[in-house]
């Protein structure tokens, strides 16, 4: 790893921001509030003064954080509030996960819904007695103001002492009686189970707009990646369908950026027309893999062409000097929400002159009633245009516009977890769609991670430019890692990949399993700094869960490593997929990743070993016809444990298509393997 030590930490009764590894905590170190980071001085600070703490959670690219820091954190009365009743500590949750998670799910609790930014207030041990979301300067609709909520707090800290202890040790015990494993279901992983969760998911399938439910709604992606799954092992038409119903709604929506590429964070409204703008990593990352799957399965145009948008967004605009991929890209541009997108009709016909604007405001739903605000409207396309080449002119020509506008800001850390999922995508994309520069940019970024974030086994949560945070890890940093150095072992056919997913493996294994439940994996290592209550959740949400990562990792390596450690991987992939079963039977819109997983381990899981010694036809075959999942090799008797006894035919390259180890016979045809892949 590069440098690690702990940034200074500055004065605790200053703002010692500034030299934060976090561009949002960086983001607040101009403020008047003392903001300290987590740190144990910090929560040692609030026992000295006998004062509660303080704690305000956000990320760089969430618009109320904005909000929330220009109405209260840079207002000067407010902020001598603060200072004066409280050790006030910034988090970003994008760099402490393990604190977002134990103090979302006690706002939850409190309030029965979360989001950020999340302002909670807590005893100097760290728990819970008050938490919120967003608190308006004034009072407003019921809403106490955010002074009147610093006064009222401070009260009670200071009157009635025993009923903030008696309510956070209510709501410490409600997180740890929360906090338990999946119960093992009793059903198995079998073909009835996925149909049932399948059926589940369609029942709420909103058919006219695409999507699940109603607004806001987020982009689907894990869950759509299973369906396709699904189909993929059916052949069942009905669930393509709805597959490429949000996929299209999505990819002809506001929320993907006609111009540019890439797709925000969630849309406002059910239709997919306004998003809340700011572009993450993770969801661009997991939409690639997916429209890359969906265009390789169906050669879909608008599949393939969002995939290649998409990809190109990320690395023109999320790829840092070092090869890796940044966080986010803001919603607000010089604090105004959608500044750097959003069109009219006149601004079209400047820009492109009469006939191509008006040709495009029609293209683009754009009119004078605008779909935003102030009569601006973002870019949809509900068509595809009959002239493709005056298309990307016009396409050009307006990203050479706006790329002259305000930008929205860059939050330039990067992610262990999310990264990986960038490289997974690239890779798995390149080698299906044939773009080797994809699978490349996955390369160089694999070796960045490695170099920075990795040290014997051991992982860092993220990094700003050459600079490594002091956070540990999580689950979902391993699994996310190890599944990206899989698919570039198949990507390169490089061993150092295999390698390194392997000492990924081993060391969550060691540090992650709870050996008490087999099956079941904390969020938090054995050793990480410990909270009110160690953190898990199996459920996939935005990303998918670690402990459904790191199961497709497992899953994904039993068949490319010796005996000992395939049975041993085998094994824990059988047991989490055991637990997952209670998800998909319950709650499978909350398991869209534990179902793609689940769907590859009824195919065998499915492993094609490519005997060869050269460039190989029948790898390229396997590419385009493996479904997702698969297993796919190419390489020589020795190389790897899946070529043990499956040789070349008669000097010609050959193709073995195992399930579950049991492997059919080899065939040297490319016709033979396709139909070998699809029976």
């Amino acid at each position: 790893m590069q440098d690690s030590s702990a940034p200074s930490s500055g004065s605790l009764n200053s703002n010692a921001l500034g030299d934060a590894t976090s561009p949002y905590l960086r983001q607040h170190a101009d403020n008047p509030v003392h903001w300290q980071q987590w740190t144990p001085e910090a929560l040692e600070s609030a026992r000295d003064r006998d004062v509660p703490i303080l704690l305000s959670i956000g990320y760089s690219a969430c618009h109320w954080c904005h909000v929330m820091a220009h109405e209260s954190f840079e207002d000067e009365a407010t902020a001598d509030l603060m200072n004066a009743g409280f050790v006030c500590i910034k988090v970003d949750r994008e760099e402490r996960p393990d604190l977002d998670a134990v103090y979302m799910n006690a706002t939850v609790a409190m309030t029965g819904q979360g989001g950020w930014p999340m302002t909670c207030f807590l005893t100097p041990d760290g728990e819970p007695f008050y938490c919120g979301t967003y608190f308006p300067p004034r009072p407003r609709a019921g809403t106490p103001s955010f002074p009147q909520l610093l006064e009222a707090i401070s009260d009670t800290w200071t009157t009635r002492r025993s009923e903030v202890f008696e309510a956070s040790a209510a709501i410490v015990d409600a997180l740890r009686n929360n906090s338990g494993q999946l119960p093992v279901s009793g059903r198995p992983i079998d073909a009835q189970l996925l149909g049932d969760a399948v059926a589940s998911v369609r029942r709420d399938e909103d058919v006219e707009r695409g999507g699940f439910g109603g607004a806001p709604k987020f982009p689907p992606s894990a869950l759509l990646e299973g369906l396709l799954r699904h189909y993929e092992r059916t052949g069942s038409q009905s669930v393509l369908d709805t597959v490429q119903r949000t996929a299209s709604a999505m990819a002809r929506g506001g929320i993907h950026d006609q111009i540019g590429g890439g797709f925000a964070r969630y849309a406002v409204d059910d239709e997919w027309i306004v998003p809340h703008f700011e572009k993450m990593l993770y969801d661009n990352a997991l939409l690639l893999r997916f429209y890359g799957h969906l265009g390789r399965v169906t050669a879909d145009p608008l599949a393939l062409r969002v995939a290649d948008a998409t990809a190109g967004f990320m690395l023109r605009e999320l790829r840092t000097d070092a090869g890796c991929f940044a966080s986010a890209l803001d919603a607000d541009t010089e604090s105004v929400e959608g500044l750097t997108y959003a069109w009219t009709p006149e601004q079209l016909v400047e820009v492109l002159g009469f006939e191509d604007g008006v040709w495009a405001a029609g293209l683009f739903a754009v009119d004078s009633s605008g779909t935003f605000e102030a009569g601006m409207s973002v870019l949809q396309l509900p068509e595809d245009p009959d002239d493709t080449v005056r298309f990307e002119r016009v396409r050009r020509e307006l990203m050479a516009v706006r790329d002259r506008r305000p930008q929205p800001g860059r939050d330039e850390k990067v992610v262990t977890a999310w990264n990986g999922l960038a490289i997974t995508a690239l890779a798995e994309a390149g080698t299906g769609l044939g773009r080797p520069d994809w699978i490349d940019a996955a390369v160089e970024c694999g070796e960045t991670i490695f170099a920075t974030h990795e040290e014997n086994g051991r992982l860092r949560r993220a990094s700003l430019g050459s600079h490594v945070g002091e956070a540990t890890g999580v689950l979902e940093d391993y699994a996310a890692l190890a599944v990206a150095s899989l698919a570039l072992f198949q990507a390169t056919g490089e061993s150092v990949w295999l390698e390194r997913a392997r000492r990924i493996l081993d060391s969550a294994v060691e540090h992650f399993a709870d050996l008490e439940h087999p099956g079941s994996w904390f969020d938090t290592a054995d050793d990480a700094e410990v909270l009110v209550t160690r953190p898990r959740d199996p459920l996939d949400n935005a990303t998918p869960s670690g402990a459904s990562l790191i199961t497709e990792a497992l899953q994904t390596a039993e068949g490319l490593v010796p005996a000992s450690d395939a049975a041993r991987y085998a094994e824990l992939a059988s047991a989490g997929l055991a637990r997952s079963a209670a998800v998909l039977e319950r709650a499978p819109r909350s398991g869209g990743h534990w179902l793609a997983v689940a769907e590859s381990s009824l195919r065998g899981p499915l492993q094609v070993a490519i005997s060869t010694d050269g460039d190989s036809a029948l790898l390229a075959v396997a590419r385009a016809h493996a479904p997702g999942g698969a297993t796919v090799v190419a390489g020589v008797v020795d190389s790897s444990p899946l070529f043990e006894g499956r040789p070349t035919v008669d000097g010609r390259e050959a193709a073995y298509v195992c399930r579950g180890f049991v492997c059919d016979a080899p065939v040297t045809s490319e016709r033979n393997l396709i139909e070998a892949l699809h029976r």
